[in-house]
């Protein structure tokens, strides 16, 4: 199974100014629900509680602290799954991800701001496999890789 890490980040790697923000700068909705439609999407408690929509047509796993990521992916029975925030959550699911999906916005967040990962044990060497335009005259383009094993 596909294990993919999908985040609209900041220039400098932020996710959000802070763990309770409704994120409004993202451009890239409309890819984010083309991409994740009819597949599992796993986030944590945080993430859930900023979401402005529902995640309707996806099978939707909210993490706990209690809850193992291996377990919860031995579970899945799809080809893909979505790793959708929050930074905690993506640095738990590191050790699992096949791929990558960024999506850069023109703005740099302060250094107290939400980083993709909080604490990452090990580097990710990255293979980069693709880029969608989401906004050409904004410079928003979705990065895709796939995390050499």
């Amino acid at each position: 199974m596909n294990v993919i890490l999908t985040a609209a980040v900041t220039a400098n790697g932020m996710i959000a100014h802070h763990s309770d923000e409704v994120i409004e700068w993202s451009l890239d909705l409309a890819l984010f629900r083309q991409q994740t439609m009819g597949h599992t999407v796993i986030m944590g408690s945080n993430t859930e509680r900023t979401l402005a929509t529902d995640l309707d047509g996806r099978n939707v796993i909210v993490m706990h602290r209690d809850m193992d990521p291996g377990e919860v992916l031995k579970n899945i029975k799809d080809e893909k799954c979505y790793i959708i925030g929050g930074s905690r959550t993506y640095t738990r699911f590191a050790p699992y991800l096949t791929h990558l999906y960024l999506t850069f916005h023109p703005l740099i967040l302060s250094s107290q701001s939400l980083h993709l990962f909080t604490a990452l044990g090990n580097d990710i060497d990255l293979e980069f496999i693709g880029k969608i335009e989401v906004d050409g005259e904004k410079g928003v383009y979705q990065f895709q890789y796939r995390v050499k094993q």
